[in-house]
This record gives C-alpha cells, structure tokens and sequence, in this order.
C-alpha cells in the first residue's frame, strides 16, 4: 500500500484518554548483527511505528512480552505460555520449542522530532538483570545528502544520504515520498523515511514491509520485575562488552556455575571474545 497521503503537513492524533499519539505508518525491518555467540552475522525483526513527529523502534516478541508483565498476573500467564514449549530431558538439559516466544531483543528507540534529544532502553540478563535507559542528543547525527545516488526499496525511489555515527560511517537510502523523518534504530532527521541502511562489518537494516496504521504508540511499560535505571551510553556499552567477556566467572560467582559451551563430542568449548569493533554498531566506547 502506497502511502501518497501522507502529506508533510499531518496533523497528529492523540488518543483522547491515554494521551498516546497514533502512528501513520508500520515498518517491519531485517535487521543483519553480529552474533557474540554464534561468531556470525543473524537476522533479527525489528518494526518502526511513526508519524511525521514522533517515532517507536521495537521488537514486536518484546512488546508483547513486556506489555504482558506490565499488568497484574501477566508474569504467571508469561509463565504458562513459555514452560508449555520447553521440553526437559532425563539428564535435566531443556530444550526450547521453535514457537516458543523467547525475547531475545531489549531495544526500544523513542523519538520526537519537537525535542532535542531521543530515549533508548535497552539491557541485558545473561550476568544478572541489567536494564537502563539514556536519553541521546540529538544533533549527533550530521547526514550528507548524495542527491545523484538513486535507489529501490520495496518500490520507492530512495536517495543515498551518509553520516559517521558513534564510531561508524553509514550510508542510508530515504523516501522523499514519505515525509516522515525517521527510520529503524536511532536513525533520523532526512527528509524522508529510512527504508535501508549499512555500515560496514555487515551491519544492515532493510524495510521488508510497510503499511497505513492507526497502532497506539504505547510509552515504555514498566514492572516490578524489572527496572530501568537512567545510565550512561558509553558506560554501559563498556560494562557490556567486559561482562560477555568475563561471562564464566560472573555467572560461576552469581550462580555457581557459568556457562560452558560443548561440542558434539561432549568437550568445553571456549566461550568466544566479544570485541565491540566487530559486534556492536556503536564502537565510540572502544579506547583505540
């Protein structure tokens, strides 16, 4: 569905009650990373609901997941709809069914083109819950349009803009014709809709789908399970980063045993080097 109404002038809608603004359009995104685990880019499904003012970049497992323990018996229903996938074997091992709704992703982007800055939360809990939230400039990104470079993404005349960001040089491709100033991750401020995006190392974001949507773009939800802590970016890319590489003796401390990756004969494997050059698209935490 083509989106030729959206006119660079909308006026934003704002739920009545909840005061939550309605988005204009859904963005479904391949995401390519790199994999600490595997050693290896993997996809992810990412989606972006935005208007011409505002924007919200999510998992869509997340949002389900997170919306479920933000409401009174929402962890035991998240329970029961988990533990019906696993299987446990006679040697205590368990196996997770394929349909079985793991998050995997802690990433939300929020952004607001009236304001000077963005919101990201975002954490991880392989060493223990560890989920914070920082609020970003957002002046940090200074694009350089290629006005010759013309691409194609799902139909759309798209053109080549470039910028350094965080440690990277990223080219994007932009639809003029779809005059929302925002796109997948913290990407934002083109005259149009970031539909692709790379960098190198293989980092890659690519528009698979978009359409019309009147999807409430719900504010983070918040539980008592987990509690996002205002932090410093670089900080807890840094913090990040020596976890994963201390992983085996934080959980061994934590837990009493750390994790222990084996092949198939039964041998240890080494749990492999996380390095934020190769595995992160922001490396401006990295001491060169």
């Amino acid at each position: 569905m083509r989106l030729t109404a959206l006119a660079a002038g909308a006026i934003m809608t704002i739920a009545s009650v909840t005061a939550q603004e309605k988005a204009e359009i859904a963005v479904s995104y391949d995401v390519q990373e790199w994999s600490f685990w595997q050693e290896k880019m993997v996809p992810r499904k990412m989606t972006l609901l935005a208007s011409p003012t505002s924007a919200k970049y999510f998992n869509e497992i997340t949002l389900w997941h997170d919306s479920l323990l933000s409401v009174p018996g929402g962890g035991e229903q998240l329970n029961e709809i988990l533990f019906k996938g696993l299987t446990i074997g006679a040697d205590g091992s368990i196996t997770v069914g394929e349909s079985v709704p793991l998050r995997t992703v802690y990433t939300y982007v929020f952004t607001d083109a009236n304001k000077e800055a963005l919101t990201v939360y975002d954490g991880w809990t392989l060493t223990g819950d560890t989920f914070y939230t920082y609020d970003e400039p957002a002046g940090e990104q200074t694009w350089e349009i290629v006005s010759d470079s013309i691409g194609e993404v799902l139909g759309y005349q798209c053109v080549l803009a470039e910028t350094d960001y965080h440690g990277r040089h990223w080219k994007a491709w932009f639809a003029p014709e779809i005059p929302v100033p925002f796109g997948p991750w913290k990407f934002r401020g083109l005259p149009g809709l970031i539909l692709k995006a790379e960098s190198e190392g293989g980092f890659r974001y690519e528009a698979t789908g978009i359409g019309a949507t009147e999807r409430l773009m719900t504010p983070m939800y918040t539980n008592v399970y987990e509690q996002h802590e205002k932090a410093d970016r670089k900080k807890m890319l840094e913090t990040y980063e020596y976890e994963m590489n201390h992983i085996v003796e934080l959980q061994e401390a934590m837990f009493g045993t750390g994790r222990a990756d084996r092949d198939r004969d039964g041998n240890e494997v080494p749990v492999p080097t996380y390095d934020g050059f190769k595995s992160n698209p922001e490396t401006d935490y990295k001491k060169k």
